[in-house]
């Protein structure tokens, strides 16, 4: 990709401002506070916008720090880009209350849309966080650290993928899949519940009607006992002697003999003693006739005939073949109970047993962890290869732009850096601030190497402030060689005059002053 003009209408200090880049390095000069921030803010805010901040950060954001000084409701511009050998041109108006962003290919005319993605796809993955990471350096911001080592890890996944939201999708899609494993199995328990129930119904009707099979039963065999013992009129004999039993139950003899002695006491004892015992005599022998009497009765009695004792008069009267009908009803009414009672057991055991629904789920759960385990495999293996990569590169650029003096970069986590000379390791704190600029001017530019299969535009806003001469000519040689288009911001006249001893081509663009401030 190259930048080929920049046109601000209003922004920041400039009005109508428009300024043409070419291949190779351009070198845009002027003195402080002549607009390089903003033109540098301005690239940036054409790529991706500018949204105003909220509160208290509205006040120091970019939005209103490059905010026009003249005419605040036509805050726009646009920029002209080359990417695939098309031309495109992006028009942006930031001002809240008329803000859009228009793409166009000047080739053919086609009108592009920048919120359904056509920007981003013509950048090829490059994001704000990428940008600032990489091919654009601010002043005095060249460290990287913790921001790039994320696009590291979400770049380790794929070219195209972000690590981070695959993994967060596979946890919303396990959670999704907990959540229906627990609603099954509160479904299942509510289903369990409904069963016991229904079964302790079932056992209880099948509990009264064997008592019931068991009554009619016992009072149908009975009848038939009874009915092949008897003429046809027993029933009717059988109610007679019942109502007119047997009177002479004691023998008459005994009779006889407690009268004599009842007599006898009542003769020979003297009174009033006679009275007394002649009483208690008769009262003893009564009561050993009544006990007589009723013990003589219940031998009399048959179990057939106690069993009947039970029976009510209305019962009595009941036919035969009725309680043949109820008996058979009453048959086929438990069975049916008992079948259905054995059906809720055999459901209630199934389960109790592992359902294939469950058993589905725990597959389903097996192969998102598999699929995570299996992402965070893959993502580490890439992640050592990119870092073998990564070293690779900046290796190579750190041996360029030192002449050979440090050759090998060792990266930790989180993007912890030292150099390896001879044979000793020498973390960057042990570093002179020039060459500590050199390895994040490396690392930078060999992350944007790694990260993007497009070349882009490499931009530097007063970036080289700790270089001395000889690794400011290093460091600008190697952009010549190996940068396409390098766009260099600066307020000093050596990157001039270093370029022209190396014999390099270079546009060069002067900004002026012009007594106005630049707020950036």
């Amino acid at each position: 990709m190259k930048i080929l003009e920049l046109r601000l209408k209003h922004f920041g200090k400039f009005t109508d401002k428009n300024i043409q880049l070419m291949d190779g390095i351009n070198v845009l000069y002027g003195e402080n506070e002549s607009g390089k921030s903003t033109l540098h803010s301005f690239i940036k805010g054409m790529f991706f916008g500018m949204e105003r901040g909220r509160g208290r950060a509205s006040v120091h954001d970019a939005f209103s720090t490059y905010e026009p000084w003249e005419n605040p409701n036509y805050y726009s511009g646009a920029l002209k880009f080359e990417s695939g050998g098309k031309t495109f041109r992006i028009d942006r108006n930031f001002d809240r209350y008329t803000k859009r962003a228009e793409l166009i290919c000047e080739d053919d005319g086609e009108q592009m849309s920048v919120a359904d993605g056509d920007l981003e796809m013509l950048l090829c993955g490059l994001n704000p966080g990428r940008y600032d990471n990489t091919v654009s350096v601010g002043q005095m911001r060249i460290e990287t650290g913790q921001p790039l080592a994320a696009e590291f890890r979400n770049y380790a996944a794929s070219c195209d993928m972000d690590l981070s939201g695959a993994l967060e999708h596979l946890k919303e899609k396990k959670k999704i899949l907990e959540r229906e494993i627990k609603e099954s199995l509160l479904k299942k328990q509510a289903e369990r519940e409904r069963m016991e129930q229904e079964a302790s119904y079932v056992w209880r009707d099948v509990h009264h009607l064997e008592e019931e099979f068991a009554r009619i039963s016992g009072e149908l065999d009975y009848r038939r006992k009874k009915a092949a013992m008897e003429p046809e009129n027993v029933e009717s004999r059988r109610i007679i002697d019942e109502l007119r039993p047997d009177k002479w139950r004691v023998h008459p003899v005994e009779l006889l003999l407690f009268g004599v002695i009842i007599i006898l006491a009542f003769l020979f004892i003297s009174r009033p003693w006679n009275f007394l015992v002649s009483i208690i005599i008769f009262l003893a022998c009564g009561l050993y006739v009544w006990n007589r009497m009723k013990v003589g009765k219940e031998q009399e009695k048959t179990p057939p005939e106690l069993i009947l004792e039970e029976i009510t008069p209305e019962e009595e009267k009941i036919p035969l073949e009725k309680l043949v009908w109820e008996q058979t009803h009453v048959r086929e009414e438990l069975r049916e109970k008992q079948i259905q009672y054995g059906n809720l057991k055999e459901q209630l055991a199934e389960l109790d047993e592992v359902s294939q629904d469950y058993r589905e789920y725990d597959k389903r759960r097996s192969a998102l962890q598999l699929a995570a385990d299996r992402l965070n495999e893959l993502s580490g293996e890439l992640q050592r290869q990119l870092e073998d990569h990564l070293k690779d590169e900046i290796s190579g650029i750190l041996a360029d732009i030192t002449e050979g003096k440090y050759t090998r970069l060792i990266i930790e986590d989180g993007l912890r850096l030292s150099v390896l000379k001879d044979g000793r390791r020498i973390p960057l704190e042990q570093l002179s601030r020039g060459t500590v600029e050199q390895i994040y001017f490396a690392l930078r530019m060999a992350a944007g190497s790694v990260l993007y299969e497009e070349e882009y535009p490499v931009i530097l806003d007063d970036t080289f402030a700790y270089y001395d001469d000889v690794r400011l000519k290093n460091v600008l040689g190697w952009l010549g060689k190996y940068k396409k288009q390098v766009i260099l911001f600066t307020c000093q006249k050596r990157e001039k005059r270093l370029l022209d001893e190396l014999g390099m081509p270079y546009h060069e663009e002067i900004l002026c002053t012009d007594g106005m401030p630049d707020k950036g």
